[in-house]
């Protein structure tokens, strides 16, 4: 078992092994061309008297509001409906959305209802961060969880089912608010580095340069600023296309995740090790108690008592090591520290320790 979860470590570090080349669409985004949140305040009815109680004023007040718009007239402290529950809905509005698409919302229990199962949303509407109306949601709420039993006695709850989601359960009744300048373009790095800013650029200059002229400058080490060469002056989106299919061999820190929970360990293989010497060892200590029934002899006035015995023991296994040469990599190392039988967390000790003794060049990251 722990050969094989050093092996799959091992794995990780030869996929990580070199840089690939990455099209630009995974690597860059247009600025101005982005995702936008749209969140709503909304009913769901139909519930199986697991909505809100009599504790949630806000609840009754919204029904008594929507009941007076249809003409209804209900004063919200004579009603005591346990069939609805106030939720929050939110929904994401991807960029260059139209009027009529659908959109995938969320909905999210915000008074004291115990289960949305079942339940319908009434007509929502979804506004943006600048008060407008982008979207308006309706339908039925399907939760990833459920409760069975009964309320006064066991019950079993599995997920949450406060909240759900509908899917395509919002209309786009609004464009969405990105835009695509016709001027000089700016693309953001994901990831800012100024290695990999300067090597988006040189590609796309190589790409489009004509008679020695640059139409791409690295502005920072996470801005690169373009401007449409003569022949895309009207073509904004056909250039953009053929710069997204680009490729680029990004670049940035090495880094080491470890995550010491789960004894997961991510590298990569190219990490420099500098020459030094591992002496890694183990010391266990176990405390075991046991308990001995004390039995009397028979026609004897003795009570039978339970006496614990108390027994300790300490092994500390012979110390094992390692010696790194010049030019040696964390692949060689773990490699070498399999071979030897340590285990995730033997060699997560290791990594943290050569990274104290400035013998590893790289970024440590626990998590």
């Amino acid at each position: 078992m722990r050969r094989n979860k050093l092996l799959m470590i091992a794995l990780a570090a030869a996929m990580l092994a070199g840089a690939t080349p990455v099209r630009l669409k995974e690597l860059v985004s247009i600025e101005g061309v982005r995702d936008n949140q749209l969140v709503g305040y909304g009913l769901v009815v139909g519930l199986n008297g697991t909505g809100d109680k009599r504790q949630t004023y806000f609840s009754a007040q919204t029904l008594a509001n929507l009941l007076d718009r249809m003409g209804v007239q209900v004063s919200p402290t004579a009603m005591l409906v346990r069939n609805m529950a106030a939720v929050i809905v939110t929904a994401t509005l991807p960029p260059f959305a139209q009027p009529g698409g659908k959109l995938d919302v969320q909905v999210a229990a915000v008074g004291d209802a115990s289960n949305l199962q079942g339940g319908l949303l009434v007509l929502t509407p979804l506004k943006g961060a600048d008060a407008s109306v982008y979207a308006v949601a309706q339908g039925a709420v399907v939760t990833g969880g459920f409760v069975a039993g009964r309320s006064s006695g066991n019950n079993l709850t599995v997920n949450h089912p406060t909240a759900g989601r509908i899917m395509s359960g919002a209309i786009v009744e609004r464009a969405s608010p990105s835009v695509i300048t016709t001027g000089s373009l700016r693309l953001q790095l994901n990831r800012a580095d100024f290695s990999t800013a300067c090597h988006v650029a040189d590609t796309i200059n190589r790409k489009f340069t004509e008679g020695g002229g640059k139409i791409a400058k690295a502005e920072s080490a996470g801005a690169i600023v373009v401007t449409p060469p003569p022949g895309y002056a009207d073509q904004t989106v056909q250039f953009i296309s053929e710069i997204e299919s680009l490729t680029v061999e990004p670049d940035g820190p090495q880094r080491i995740v470890v995550n010491e929970k789960t004894g997961t360990i991510v590298l990569g293989k190219q990490v420099r090790i500098r020459p030094v010497a591992i002496l890694h060892g183990s010391l266990s200590v176990e405390i075991r108690t046991t308990f001995d029934v004390s039995q009397p002899a028979p026609l004897s006035e003795g009570k039978t008592t339970v006496v614990p015995q108390v027994a300790g023991s300490a092994k500390e296994d012979a110390a094992k090591s390692l010696t790194m040469k010049e030019g040696a990599t964390v692949e060689d190392l773990v490699k070498a520290l399999t071979a030897i039988g340590s285990t995730p967390r033997d060699v997560i000790a290791v990594l943290q320790n050569l990274k104290a003794a400035g013998a590893l060049d790289a970024d440590v990251e626990v998590i």
